[in-house]
């Protein structure tokens, strides 16, 4: 009798436990509620100067989800247009990339879409806008005059434009519509037999224009596909799963979810039947491919369907959904974690081991687990997906991050434009006017300095903290000297590495932005490398 009372008190014991458990959370929850509540009246009644409310409102909640983690957020209302943006790459405007130099100077059209308001009412690179529904621009911000030209789809917005190549000042009525800016930026044959899709996002309906990608490619000769996910940040996971049906059997585990309780455990299978499942297919990666991209490329690579290549993927194995709050605010919350079909997370194991871009920082194999794919290759788990062939990423001089992040190649751009009303087509154009460009470059404030310059300057001031620079004088200077190199002597320097930036912004105000992805495309040294390389056997 005594052996089952003591059985007893254990199970009552863990019964009381767990009831407390629960008691617990939820007390914790009402309490904290109630000092919030608290905190806010007691400020409402006593602080010395009116409560900026709105403000330590949105400092608060973003706070507190940032101590989750960097996916969950609030989106307030007012920013709608955003989440709109976010989900379906659209917005309502007239679809014109534009560039403001001065805050007391004109509007400049620096890209206009093709096929948008913009372009069918003839606004071009370089045409500047004066006036937006009769409000002047000058003394706006770029992003006011943005927001003055953004509207709801129907409405039409008012500009008084002086045009580029006459000077003539026109008036313009321009309708807004939606615009949509394309997941699918390029597709397009590589060579006779290689057709290439450059995707850069997961937003609604990608699938259907990568699967409308394929047929076209398919009629033009394709017989082996690159699908290009470098730099593709992810988006909706029903659109990566759309995506991987086109190419595995109906009825193939693509991703799982694993949430919160059994509700939140879900297999994602394709539903439809593919338009290809034996064309060769390469999967290009690197460390800025996260969520949605990840869950194709790991897809792909567990089921041996592509051989994925380049650099290891960011490693973003997070769910999130948009959940209602009040006053039509919306919540965007992480309630999963993702698995491919091999069973591997591809959520990075250390959060804060990443290098300086975000992705997964180093993560020995002592750390990892190993999986198999569908034929029994090995795949390890740790943070992102691993490529089955590892291709470096190209490198830039510090001189052209430099030129790029002033915008000085960018706005050389708008003047080659103003002088020059045509070019010839993509394939056959060449820039050749680097010396007007040194000259355009040279009357620019930017810090052209080497790496080497770079880091000689830290160190020298390090060592003139530590007392040691006067004594070592001498072999600064001639290292100085050695290494420093004024700004046209660099320029002239990188020139290869320089022109073709050049050469693709100033297509993109020719022929718009497929024209650009052709001439980077035609640069790009690591897609040429992974076309030399054998493929996995499927």
């Amino acid at each position: 009798m005594k052996k089952y009372t003591i059985i007893l008190s254990v199970v009552a014991l863990f019964t009381l436990g767990s009831a407390a458990f629960g008691q617990s959370k939820n007390f914790r929850m009402g309490q904290w509620v109630e000092i919030n509540n608290a905190i806010l009246k007691e400020l409402s009644e006593s602080y010395v100067d009116s409560l900026p409310l709105s403000r330590i409102e949105r400092v608060g909640i973003d706070a507190m989800l940032n101590n989750l983690d960097p996916y969950t957020e609030y989106i307030p209302e007012e920013e709608e247009e955003d989440l709109q943006m976010m989900i379906n790459k659209s917005y309502g405007g007239i679809g014109a990339v534009i560039y403001k130099p001065e805050k007391d100077g004109n509007v400049i059209i620096n890209e206009p879409y093709k096929n948008s308001p913009a372009y069918k009412n003839n606004l071009v690179c370089g045409d500047e806008i004066l006036e937006i529904d009769g409000v002047s621009v000058h003394g706006l911000e770029a992003a006011q005059c943005s927001d003055r030209m953004k509207g709801k789809p129907g409405t039409t917005v008012h500009f008084k434009v002086k045009k580029v190549r006459t000077g003539e000042i026109v008036e313009i009525d321009i309708t807004r519509e939606r615009i949509h800016l394309p997941d699918v930026e390029y597709a397009g044959m590589l060579n006779d037999t290689t057709g290439y899709i450059l995707q850069t996002g997961f937003t609604t309906n990608v699938s259907a224009d990568v699967r409308n990608a394929y047929y076209k490619l398919k009629e033009q000769g394709m017989k082996k596909l690159v699908l290009d996910l470098r730099g593709n940040g992810g988006g909706l996971m029903s659109e990566a799963i759309n995506i991987v049906s086109l190419f595995v059997p109906k009825g193939s585990l693509v991703v799982s979810q694993k949430g919160k309780g059994d509700s939140q455990t879900i297999e994602y299978r394709t539903e439809t039947e593919p338009v290809d499942t034996e064309i060769p297919i390469i999967v290009m990666v690197d460390g800025s491919s996260a969520s949605s991209s990840e869950i194709v490329t790991g897809a792909l690579q567990d089921l041996d369907r592509a051989t994925v290549m380049g650099k290891r993927t960011y490693g973003k194995g997070l769910v999130q959904a948009i959940k209602p709050l009040p006053y039509n605010g919306q919540m965007k919350v992480t309630i999963a974690k993702y698995y491919t079909p091999s069973g591997r997370c591809v959520q990075a194991i250390d959060y804060s081991n990443r290098n300086e871009d975000g992705s997964v920082g180093y993560i020995p194999d002592s750390l990892t687990r190993e999986f198999k794919t569908l034929h029994g290759r090995t795949v390890r788990d740790g943070g992102g997906i691993t490529p089955d062939v590892e291709i470096e990423n190209p490198t830039y001089s510090r001189l052209v991050y430099s030129l790029v992040l002033n915008g000085i190649i960018e706005q050389y751009s708008i003047e080659f434009v103003r002088k020059h009303a045509s070019i010839p087509a993509v394939e056959d154009f060449h820039f050749t006017e680097y010396d007007d460009f040194v000259e355009y470059a040279k009357k620019r404030d930017f810090d052209y300095r080497s790496n080497a310059k770079t880091l000689f300057d830290q160190m020298k001031r390090e060592l003139q903290r530590d007392g040691m620079a006067d004594n070592m004088k001498d072999q600064l200077d001639a290292l100085d000297k050695a290494i420093d190199m004024d700004k046209e002597q660099f320029l002239r320097l990188k020139k290869d590495e320089i022109i073709p930036w050049i050469e693709e912004e100033i297509a993109v105000r020719y022929y718009y932005q497929e024209a650009g992805i052709q001439v980077r495309v035609k640069y790009d040294d690591q897609l040429k490398t992974a076309l030399t390389k054998p493929l996995i056997k499927i």
